[in-house]
Formats: structure tokens, C-alpha cells, sequence
């Protein structure tokens, strides 16, 4: 398998400058800690991301994927890789699709940063809402084990997996509303007036009857690896921001593409559902409920208007990254830049609301 070149890997390049590290560090202690590991040891980075950076592990045997805390200053709570690894390690045996992991290293003496790796995953990352090139039978059942999965994850009891203490219950979206409010305000770089008003208004307007469940945070196509020719889901991806809360906060992220477009990706506001395959959001929302034994979803523009009001929060700590040199993606500054994009969306929706 080992070629040496990272081109041969989809989606990877040479380690960037400002994320390089000891790799002879991390090949040693993979072999004291990861059964079966043995080097040579290559390093490739993935491209995409905007969080925590994200590597290409390749051996002769096989090859794994690192993730790691950025360098440089870092917000209060971001990139918390030891929660990744938890809740992955967690939900291994609980069908809900998920790599393997392997091992965590709090200790930033080892590469500069906490990291923790898990198996690589072959198969497709597909970036783009509309599916291009598919049939209508095809992009139908992408969204569907898109659905499913999402309604799978929400039907897992979080004790049942030891993931009771993994956040605390009740009063999620205050919590919520409160930290991307500090985030934001500790990486402004500029005045955003439906930002301003947002945060007077979301906690105003939490609806009643909050439940608590495992969420996963940033639950949307570009977060999946699906089977290389199977509509079937291997693995859900990027758990950062995973806590227990409000399951309707997920639904809401993963529905949000319905109203806007993406900060380097297409939407589905001008998609022809009939032709294309892809289900409205209507018929979304509808398959599930039907899985999670939900009648219905009141209040459904508070959930879309706090994803995009924290979408935007986080798009402003992606631009302060950027502006300090050490973001995980060449197009950072392109992403931070949709904060006033994402909260004029969000605005829109509260005031329909």
C-alpha cells in the first residue's frame, strides 16, 4: 500500500509549514501504544478542514489518520480532540457509523499539540449538496442514509454507551447561546449588526420542552465517508462539537443548506426536488420524525436561525485563525468571511419567526 505519494491519497498534500511536527516523536510512540503499528512512517495533510488539522499517517502495513490541536493562541473549549476521541471510542459498538480508534495523547510535548488517531476510511467525501453526475434514484438515497443515520445517533442513550457525563442536561441553548456569544465577542474583528441582534433575541425566544440527547454538532454531507459505490454511510466524521443537547440543534445544522448556501459549497434554495431526487425539506423533516417518533417540529426557525447564528460565530473564530496565521485551511479567510453572510441569514429567519 505505501507509495509515498501523497497525491495518491484523495484530498491531501504535503504537511503545511505552520502544522508540521516530529514525526520521528509520533512514529515512536505509536509503536509503543498502537498494536500492530509499524513504520516507515509518511506524513501527508489533509486540505480541507477548518478546525483542527487533520493527517495521513502512512505505513507499509496501513494507514491511519492524526488529528490535533492547531498551534498558537486558541479560544477557552475549542478543538477539544479528547472529546473526539471519547465519543468516537464510544459509539464504536453502538451502529452508529464511526472509525476505530486507536490512541490519545494529551501531552503537546510529543508534536507540539494533544492529537489522538483513528483508522483511515476508504471510501467517498462527497462536498457538494446537489450531488452532480448522480441519477435522482441515487441522490435520494444519499440524503435518506443521511437521515437515517442522524435519527440513529438521536435514538442512542448517551448512559448507554458512558456517555451520560459528556455534557450537562437541560438548558442547552442558554448554554449554547452563551458560549458562541463569548467566542464570538473574543474573536470580533468587526461590527455585525444582525449579529448584535441575535444575541438579544435567541435566548428571548427558546422554545419549551428541551430534550437530551447525544448531538454531534457539525452533522452534514461533507462530515460523512460513504461507501465507494453504496448509498451507505462508514463513517460520520468531525465530532468536535458533539455534547449531550437538543437534537432539533443537529436537525436544524443539518438543514440549513435549505436556506443558504455553504461558505465554499452550493445550497439547495434554487434545487428542482422533483428532478433532481433530493428530497425538500419538507419531506426531510417529515422521514425524520417518522424515525424518531416525533409528531411535529414547532418553532422550527429558532433551531435554523441559532445554526446559522453560531455557523456565524464560528466562521468568526475560523477568521480570527486566519488572521493570526495558523488556520488548518488555505481557505480559512474565504470561510471567516461568511460571518456577516450567516448572521444576516440567521436574522432573516428570526424575524419570520
Amino acid at each position: 500500500m505505501n507509495t509515498r505519494r501523497g497525491e495518491e491519497i484523495p484530498g491531501t498534500i504535503a504537511v503545511r509549514q505552520a502544522h508540521r511536527f516530529d514525526e520521528a516523536a509520533l512514529e515512536s510512540l505509536l509503536q509503543a501504544r498502537v498494536d500492530g503499528f509499524a513504520g516507515p512512517l509518511a506524513v501527508f495533510q489533509f486540505a480541507g478542514g477548518q478546525s483542527n488539522p487533520t493527517f495521513v499517517l502512512e505505513t507499509p502495513v496501513r494507514r491511519y489518520v492524526l488529528r490535533k490541536k492547531p498551534p498558537g493562541t486558541l479560544l477557552p473549549s475549542a478543538h477539544a480532540v479528547d472529546r473526539e476521541y471519547r465519543v468516537i471510542s464510544a459509539l464504536h459498538q453502538s451502529g452508529v457509523p464511526v472509525a476505530r480508534t486507536f490512541a490519545l495523547c494529551e501531552d503537546p510535548a510529543v508534536i507540539g499539540t494533544p492529537f489522538y488517531v483513528m483508522e483511515y476510511v476508504e471510501g467517498r467525501i462527497l462536498r457538494d449538496p446537489t450531488l452532480p453526475g448522480m441519477t435522482p434514484a441515487e441522490r435520494r438515497a444519499i440524503y435518506d442514509a443521511m437521515n437515517e443515520v442522524l435519527a440513529r445517533l438521536h435514538r442512542v442513550e448517551p448512559a448507554t454507551v458512558g456517555l451520560q457525563d459528556f455534557g450537562k442536561p437541560g438548558n442547552y441553548f442558554a448554554r449554547q447561546i452563551a458560549r458562541w456569544t463569548k467566542q464570538y465577542e473574543m474573536s470580533r474583528t468587526d461590527d455585525i449588526p444582525s449579529m448584535t441582534k441575535l444575541l438579544a433575541w435567541l435566548p428571548a425566544h427558546i422554545p419549551p420542552g428541551e430534550e437530551t440527547r447525544l448531538v454531534h454538532g457539525d452533522y452534514r454531507l461533507e462530515n460523512m465517508i460513504f461507501h465507494p459505490t453504496e448509498p451507505r454511510i462508514l463513517a460520520v466524521l468531525d465530532w468536535e462539537l458533539s455534547t449531550l443537547g437538543d437534537p432539533l440543534a443537529d436537525l436544524a445544522y443539518n438543514c440549513i443548506l435549505y436556506h443558504t448556501s455553504g461558505a465554499t459549497t452550493g445550497g439547495l434554495v434554487d434545487v428542482d426536488f422533483a428532478a433532481t431526487g433530493i428530497p425538500c425539506e419538507a419531506d426531510y423533516l417529515a422521514d425524520y420524525c417518522r424515525r424518531t417518533g416525533r409528531a411535529k417540529i414547532p418553532s422550527w426557525n429558532f433551531y435554523l436561525a441559532f445554526s446559522l447564528f453560531r455557523l456565524a460565530a464560528i466562521a468568526q473564530g475560523i477568521l480570527g485563525r486566519a488572521l493570526q496565521g495558523n488556520a488548518s485551511s488555505e481557505s480559512a479567510g474565504q470561510v471567516g468571511a461568511q460571518a456577516r453572510f450567516l448572521a444576516d441569514a440567521a436574522w432573516r429567519l428570526a424575524e419570520k419567526g
